[in-house]
């Protein structure tokens, strides 16, 4: 049956269409193969359709529609294959077609499908009719579609322009009783306007009335209230100036009692130590041992001379320390950037801060330790060890200004030591009284 549907000389597989299927053909053909596809073995059927063997009948229409088509198009076999199951299916349509005459009863788009799968001797002619049949079908369609679309539209207009006559007619009996109501508004306006200007007269003249009794109760309160800002800029002068005298004399009384206070403490422990070191014997002084001579087995001055200490020997340090009431003041980054640079800041604060904490505990002289607050990118959370004071400067105020306000701050005759190698530190603190000691002399004491 195969050979007989595509192979004699007079079918019409040699004939070509010219033009796409019609999409009213192309989903009858779409269904046909659909119908034929279930029926086929898994072998019967193109390689690119054995993926869709096991979908249902919608499915496969809906996934595989445009491949069922391509396969159609292009495979001779697998269309014979389906113009024999479709034979079966429909001998009577098959039949008429291979007689060259479709049934007149026929839907034309399932004659031109037929046609299509069959490809029987005037198959192209019979696809392209039912292509214009379909075409002319779909025009008469939208033909009455539009005449009754228009008929509708008619309609509506018939029904719009009589709503709009009698809407028009209520709105002008509208209008009149409006305009009726607008002039006796107009009336009452003008009489309302009379009264609103006699109104407004007197309320001028009882405006004007009230504008003097202001201005002068404006001007007695402005005299007032001159008066009583004066004096109270002048009672809180005096209370400023009271309160500042207060202050002064309790920060003076403070500063000086602590300043004489400390400096007495320094004089005793000075003469404390002085009698311990010359260990002074009960009998007064004889006038011979006043005159200046070398006694046996006594040093000369020079001798003496010979062993002063150098001003970068560690020990000197050990010896001014050990003056009575003695304060270490040291410029910290100073000290560190000189000895070990190359640490970051904090390990480094914490570093002088454990070897000063030990020198304090040694020697028991006061010490205080200044690092400058510009260098600080935050608040520092430092717990200050034994025995040492840590200063941070304020902002706008360098390490080197309050070191030198440390040693303003001490009483004349205190011993005062300032580490620092910065040579304008080191001559300001030489001329308020302190000694200066270089940062590496501290260093090596440290180590």
């Amino acid at each position: 049956m195969v050979e007989s549907a595509g192979g004699g000389p007079g079918d019409g597989t040699a004939e070509v269409l010219d033009r796409p299927l019609p999409d009213g053909v192309r989903r009858r053909v779409v269904g046909i193969v659909s119908d034929g596809f279930g029926q086929l073995t898994v072998t019967e059927l193109p390689a690119q359709l054995r993926q869709y063997a096991r979908f249902a009948p919608n499915r496969r229409v809906k996934f595989a529609g445009n491949a069922m088509a391509a396969a159609l198009e292009t495979d001779t076999l697998f269309r014979q294959r389906i113009g024999e199951k479709f034979r079966e299916a429909q001998p009577e349509l098959a039949g008429a077609l291979d007689s060259g005459a479709a049934p007149p009863a026929a839907d034309p788009l399932d004659v031109a499908a037929a046609a299509y799968v069959l490809r029987p001797a005037g198959w192209v002619k019979l696809v392209t009719a039912a292509g214009e049949e379909a075409q002319r079908a779909d025009a008469e369609r939208a033909d009455e579609e539009s005449r009754a679309e228009l008929e509708r539209l008619r309609v509506e207009l018939d029904h719009a322009r009589e709503h709009t006559r009698s809407e028009t007619e209520r709105l002008r009996a509208e209008l009149e009783s409006v305009k009726r109501e607008a002039e006796a508004l107009h009336r009452k306006l003008r009489s309302a306007l009379s009264d609103v200007r006699r109104g407004e007269a007197a309320l001028r003249k009882a405006q004007a009335e009230t504008d003097i009794v202001r201005a002068e109760a404006q001007l007695q309160v402005s005299a007032a209230e001159s008066e009583s800002r004066r004096l109270k800029a002048r009672l809180g002068e005096a209370e400023a100036a009271l309160e500042a005298t207060r202050k002064a004399a309790r920060e003076g009384r403070s500063v000086e009692d602590m300043r004489v206070r400390l400096l007495l403490d320094t004089l005793l422990d000075a003469t404390q130590g002085l009698r311990r070191e010359l260990a002074l014997p009960p009998v007064s002084v004889r006038p011979a041992e006043t005159v200046d001579a070398v006694e046996p087995g006594r040093m000369t001055p020079k001798d003496i001379a010979a062993r002063a200490l150098s001003e970068h020997d560690p020990a000197i340090l050990d010896q001014l320390l050990a003056l009575p009431q003695a304060h270490l003041v040291v410029d910290g980054y100073n000290v560190t950037k000189t000895g070990y640079p190359q640490m970051p800041l904090e390990k480094q604060r914490l570093r002088l801060l454990g070897q000063l904490s030990a020198l304090a505990a040694q020697t028991g002289a006061e010490v205080t330790c200044v690092f400058d607050g510009a260098e600080l990118a935050a608040p520092v959370l430092l717990a200050p060890p034994r025995g040492v004071r840590v200063l941070f400067s304020k902002p706008g105020v360098t390490a080197d200004e309050l070191i030198r306000q440390l040693v303003r701050a001490e009483p004349p005759g205190r011993p005062v030591i300032v580490a620092s190698t910065d040579r304008e530190v080191a001559d300001g603190v030489a001329r308020a009284g302190a000694r200066p000691v270089a940062s590496a002399v501290l260093l090596k004491r440290l180590s």
